[in-house]
């Protein structure tokens, strides 16, 4: 094995500054020979108490989003992943589809981003009937929902977390998470998908697959696997759901 760091590939991972999540998951799963490097988004205002808060942060990442990208570019990278998700499935398929071509513009690189990944994890395992759950506010919900309905599948359940702030995300427990996946699940559900990336849950949701006999599909275990197979890798990583271990 050649010996320096990302001989395989350096993967950039824009993050808010409020993130604490993404760099450890990426860092738990990570294949051989692949490297991941933070871009940061600063995060002034991390307040997400309602609506109103929660659009204010997006705000926030679109202005700071492509200075995070240019900065994370001077370490020359081979590919963007996106540890931020509730801006890529706002506005549906149109709007995730015009948030990547900023990054590829801004970039010249390939790009994965949460809503993509989920939507393809789901078609992968051939399901329909999903519930969802995020740490978010109703509007970012309102979206989410809006996403997966547009992409062909059938909602049965979403529900946000609402947590008070974008660092709260982080602090969510693994018993709050198993309650709000018990509250939404059912015989009529096919896969449970979460989003938002701050929110731990790669290795509950990998037990839980375990437990209840159908995928779950975490979005930072997503959005690795679609960024490593976009690249050729066909790495499998244990411990990190069916996804990662079987497609």
């Amino acid at each position: 094995m050649p010996d320096v760091t990302g001989w395989r590939a350096k993967i950039a991972a824009i993050v808010p500054s409020t993130n604490t999540v993404v760099e450890h998951d990426l860092s738990v799963m990570r294949p051989p020979g692949i490297t991941f490097h933070a871009g940061r988004m600063h995060i002034q205002r991390p307040v997400l108490a309602d609506d109103e808060a929660f659009e204010d942060l997006l705000g926030q990442i679109d202005a700071s989003i492509d200075d995070a990208v240019d900065r994370v570019l001077t370490c020359r990278p081979d590919y963007m992943l996106m540890g931020m998700s509730a801006a890529t499935f706002w506005g549906g398929a149109a709007g995730n589809e015009a948030f990547e071509a900023r990054i590829r513009e801004r970039s010249g690189l390939g790009v994965s981003t949460g809503a993509t990944a989920c939507r393809e994890a789901l078609a992968r395992f051939g399901v329909s009937r999903i519930a969802v759950f995020s740490p978010y506010q109703p509007i970012a919900d309102v979206e989410v929902g809006g996403f997966f309905r547009e992409a062909g599948f059938d909602v049965r359940a979403i529900t946000g977390l609402r947590c008070a702030s974008a660092t709260a995300i982080a602090e969510v427990t693994p018993q709050e998470i198993a309650e709000t996946v018990r509250a939404i699940d059912g015989p009529e559900v096919e896969a449970i998908v979460q989003v938002g990336t701050n929110l731990s849950f790669v290795a509950q949701a990998d037990a839980l697959e375990a437990w209840l006999g159908k995928p779950v599909v975490a979005i930072n275990a997503a959005t690795l696997w679609h960024a490593l197979r976009a690249q050729g890798f066909a790495d499998v990583i244990g411990g990190a759901t069916r996804l990662l271990r079987e497609f």
